[in-house]
């Protein structure tokens, strides 16, 4: 009898296991990266209703000035009339590391991004599963500074501060 229970016991064990890799392991990163591909897709197409259907309701974009923190609905809001011009934003990315919580509820990411205007950026942030469904609940871009620039950006910020 110990030995039906401790065999049963394994089976659902490995079995769970087995459920908890899949649902929350490659599949769903493979699921994380698409979103990720479509949104600078539709943002390179300035497909507007895409790119935002790829956001939470709540979400939160922080883009690479210090002023720009936008709600979804907020970036909405800045982002129209770019759109509305067909001058979206092209961002390849050129590698991405994704992570899953246990739970297969939350990702998280970061990625190296190539962009012709101002070269090399770093996409980082947020995913979270609602109906069923991968949604952007923070973005956040940013430019890499090599250290060895640091001290002469800092400068420039400092100075730009004092003119504003």
């Amino acid at each position: 009898m110990n030995l039906r229970i401790l065999i049963l016991t394994s089976v659902l064990l490995f079995s769970a296991t087995a459920y908890s890799q899949t649902d929350s392991g490659k599949g769903q990163s493979e699921r994380v990266s698409h979103v990720l591909d479509e949104l600078h897709d539709a943002a390179s197409k300035a497909d507007f209703e895409r790119y935002f259907d790829l956001f939470a309701e709540n979400g939160i974009f922080l883009g690479t000035d210090a002023t720009e923190r936008w709600t979804t609905a907020e970036f909405k809001t800045f982002a129209k009339p770019h759109f509305d011009k067909e001058t979206g934003w092209t961002y390849t990315s050129i590698s991405r590391h994704i992570y899953i919580a246990k739970n297969g509820k939350t990702a998280w990411f970061d990625e190296e991004l190539s962009n012709t205007k101002i070269g090399a950026c770093r996409g980082s942030g947020v995913l979270i599963k609602q109906k069923g469904h991968w949604k952007i609940s923070q973005y956040n871009l940013t430019i890499p500074i090599p250290n060895d620039l640091v001290p002469a950006v800092v400068e420039q910020i400092k100075e730009q501060q004092i003119v504003d």
